[in-house]
């Protein structure tokens, strides 16, 4: 099998020194390139004839893939083997999204009928929420709902929330805290009616910081108006694993849903975690977000690797950041409704590859995740793309449009739709020097000012793009789109030889956290120098300790 790097030697010499447009010159077929390069899965469609690939190149990288053991990878992910080496667990959110009987094949029986039992609660708990059979502490139906949780406890849902929008129509109110912030918190508790209010804990040890300090937050704010505990056994529910510390805190035992081992944090919304969002939609709507999601998982599993969507974005996206040496990926979603997808993305992809070692431990010689940001259209367009048309970097860009939009308002659609059709042609083919000057020219400006003006409306064009369409944004649609990222970036893992599904960077960042606050208490001007942290750190938490001391006086 060629290694990554001598593969990359080999195929990206003519690469870097081709232009993507010629692929669309006169006298080239270039309608069986639009052809050949573009496919369809799960109610997806790809177009991605816009890439700096030809289809030599794409045959080698496919034949790479197949001799890198990606099927067989895919098949242990799918059937429940440890490939999250480093913590010993299996990968199985995509279970969650399966048959009951698939759950039945795949595992144990007890755990199983477990699986089973917390996706009925889960119904169960929509059901009687929304309709007012579970009722508030003064005997009133919910109108509210608070989801406290962060990282992956929180992106998912609040891509679900924003995307299905249209779809809420339970009467609940959906609302979701992560940051640790006090700000938020206000911002948050002033949208909220106390006696109305149900609480959505999740934290998978039920000791992530950020996400107990603003629960103990919210608890103190209903019980200083209800001096009374069983506003917390009837208003407060939980998403987690560790049942005994959520029972400390005052949840009642049968209003905790489980959480596994084997559903890492961001790929969790097809559990439990996703209630406050079917609490938004409904229960039928989170099924068929879930039938999205599975339907894509069988494309994945089933298809050949020349015609799998979440393997040739995956491929496409490794030839960008190994062969073509671009650091960054753009996602550009041209629907409001997916203002928070590039966030999400940030965390599923640079949170699950941004990795340089290898499954032995060894120092990879190649880089890996991609440099992940992105903004909804068309605002993009009047923000940072000036960057990504008119200078020297290279931004591979995901563009992704719903075909029908607000049927209220379809003259917007169709110009939502021009741009975005328009951005990846632009990006694509530029503007040479020749052309503006020409254009100049027509304008009868003088020799003199042409010469002047025309190197600053110059544009490099030459940027690859994938542009992802969808019939309409339904819930079924964003499961299969959800999917179909996770799938590529678990392709991508594969391929870089890097475990995906652990995150010790995050780890550190919280051990260091509670190091500081420790410190908060302990460092003054006069404490001696702490070898566990910088200078700097210390000079910084003095600054803050002194501020804070004056503010208390």
């Amino acid at each position: 099998m060629p290694t990554l790097n001598k593969l990359s030697i080999n195929l990206a010499k003519q690469a870097k020194t081709r232009d993507i447009a010629d692929f669309f010159a006169v006298g080239v077929d270039a309608k069986k390139r639009a052809e050949q390069f573009s496919l369809s899965a799960a109610g997806l469609y790809l177009d991605y004839s816009k890439q700096n690939i030809n289809e030599e190149e794409l045959i080698q990288l496919l034949q790479w893939a197949q001799a890198s053991g990606l099927a067989e990878h895919r098949q242990a992910m799918f059937s429940g083997e440890k490939i999250n080496h480093t913590e010993n667990r299996a990968v199985l959110h995509t279970l969650l999204r399966a048959p009951d009987e698939v759950k039945q094949k795949i595992l144990p029986a007890d755990l199983a009928a477990e699986v089973l039992a917390a996706e009925n609660n889960m119904a169960s708990l929509v059901n009687d929420i929304t309709t007012g059979k579970k009722k508030t502490i003064t005997g009133q139906k919910f109108t509210d709902v608070l989801a406290i949780g962060i990282g992956g406890s929180f992106y998912g849902i609040k891509v679900g929330l924003s995307a299905l929008n249209a779809y809420q129509k339970t009467g609940l109110k959906v609302h979701v805290l992560a940051n640790v912030d006090g700000k938020a918190l206000v911002e948050k508790l002033a949208l909220l009616p106390i006696e109305t209010t149900l609480v959505v804990v999740i934290s998978k040890t039920f000791t992530t910081q950020e996400t107990l300090l603003n629960a103990q937050a919210v608890k103190d704010w209903m019980l200083a108006t209800y001096n009374n505990e069983q506003i917390i056994e009837q208003h407060w529910l939980a998403v987690s694993s560790n049942i005994t510390l959520a029972q400390q805190f005052g949840i009642s035992a049968e209003n905790v849903l489980p959480m596994w081992d084997w559903v890492g944090g961001r790929f969790s919304i097809w559990s439990a975690v996703g209630l406050p969002l079917a609490l938004a939609i409904g229960m039928e709507n989170f099924l068929a977000f879930k039938q999205g999601a599975y339907q894509l998982d069988q494309h994945f599993l089933s298809a050949p690797f020349e015609t799998n969507m979440p393997v040739i974005l995956a491929l496409l996206g490794i030839w960008n950041r190994n062969f073509l040496d671009y650091s960054a990926l753009a996602i550009l979603p041209y629907d409001h409704a997916l203002r928070a997808l590039p966030g999400y993305l940030q965390q599923t992809d640079m949170e699950s590859n941004g990795k340089s070692v290898n499954h032995q431990g060894e120092a990879l010689n190649y880089v890996t995740a991609p440099i992940v940001f992105g903004q909804e259209g068309t605002n993009a367009q009047h923000a940072f793309m000036q960057l990504m048309h008119q200078s020297d970097e290279i931004i591979p860009t995901d563009f992704i449009v719903a075909l029908s939009g607000d049927e209220n308002y379809p003259e917007h659609h169709q110009i939502l739709m021009a741009n975005c059709f328009a951005q990846a042609e632009a990006l694509m083919k530029g503007k040479s020097l020749a052309e503006v000057t020409k254009e100049l020219e027509a304008l009868a400006l003088s020799a003199k000012d042409i010469a002047k003006l025309a190197p600053h409306k110059t544009m490099k064009g030459n940027t690859p793009s994938n542009t992802l369409l969808m019939d309409k944004l339904t819930p079924q649609a964003l499961g299969a789109l959800l999917a179909l990222y996770e799938h590529k970036i678990f392709v991508q893992g594969a391929l870089w030889q890097i475990n995906p599904f652990d995150q010790w960077g995050v780890e550190l960042g919280k051990a260091l956290g509670k190091d500081i606050l420790q410190a908060m208490d302990e460092l003054s001007d006069t404490t001696p120098f702490n070898e566990k942290l910088s200078a700097s750190t210390q000079k910084l938490i003095a600054l803050y300790n002194r501020v804070k001391k004056n503010l208390s006086q």
